[in-house]
């Protein structure tokens, strides 16, 4: 798992969580639980249901992912339209800020 990050004191990294969540989803199946200690992980605060729900219901609206139940929890998986469009949306992620993540590891 990566590091904890310190946030830029100046600079609000909000605007990713909808891309997060397709990461984290992109390799295993998740509960929203599950998905708020991983984001709480890397940024150091745990996002509230409010935050997080509307954005799996919004992925699950556009058939990106899918839902199970197990146990008393709701595990959410990417689908296969999720899983291409995870993959583009790194490669686009990737593209767009390529020399910020260069500039980043020097």
């Amino acid at each position: 798992m990566q590091e904890r990050l310190t946030p830029p004191q100046h600079i609000k990294m909000k605007g990713f969580l909808t891309f997060r969540i397709l990461c984290f989803l992109f390799d295993q199946s998740l509960d929203g639980q599950q998905i708020a200690k991983l984001i709480q992980k890397i940024s150091g605060k745990k996002p509230s249901p409010g935050t997080i729900y509307p954005v799996l219901k919004d992925l699950k609206t556009k058939g990106l992912i899918s839902t199970k139940k197990k146990g008393k929890s709701i595990v959410y998986q990417l689908s296969a339209k999720g899983k291409k469009e995870a993959g583009v949306a790194c490669k686009y992620f990737y593209g767009t800020f390529y020399d910020v993540i260069k500039r980043g590891r020097e």
